[in-house]
């Protein structure tokens, strides 16, 4: 896992060179955040149960998903779907404080999709549950908090797609 100091930092290095003028100001945004970013962290830890649960709500619930027969019916599948939700928003605050998405590939996407795919996961569901989970997440931490935080949720349903 990176953050965006180390990313900026390491691509210059590589390359012999100073910080550019858009690396710096990438920094100076990056660290003017830095509160909105903290304070986005420490709303979504104390609410972190209810946007899940508002999330599944939103997206899973009263759908054939969840009847008999669909991919989250019995108490074990749903579990697993409501972790995995867990696990994204997570990992998406962690990318938040970091500036950056590497964890997100690190800890989340590598190998995800194959893994739903054998085991009959709906991808296309889990993509609808991590668009409603940034929906949840912005009416819940604010629209700023919200676009920075819907950054990462976009990385993940990209990354499942």
């Amino acid at each position: 896992m990176q953050d965006a100091i180390t990313a900026l930092i390491n691509v210059s290095d590589i390359q012999g060179k100073y910080l550019d003028n858009n690396s710096l100001e990438k920094l100076q945004h990056y660290f003017h955040s830095g509160d909105m970013r903290s304070r986005a962290a420490t709303t979504v830890s104390a609410n972190a149960k209810n946007i899940v649960t508002k999330t599944v709500a939103k997206s899973l619930l009263y759908t054939d998903i969840t009847g008999p027969g669909g991919n989250m019916y019995t108490c074990r599948r749903y579990a697993a779907c409501v972790r995995d939700l867990d696990y994204f928003l997570r990992y998406a605050t962690y990318a938040m404080l970091a500036g950056d998405a590497s964890i997100l590939d690190e800890r989340i996407l590598n190998g995800l999709r194959e893994t739903y795919n054998s085991l009959g996961v709906p991808v296309g569901a889990t993509i609808r549950s991590v668009q409603a989970m940034k929906e949840v997440c912005t009416s819940i931490v604010g629209t700023d908090a919200g676009k920075e935080m819907g950054v990462y949720f976009d990385y993940i349903a990209s990354g499942l797609s």
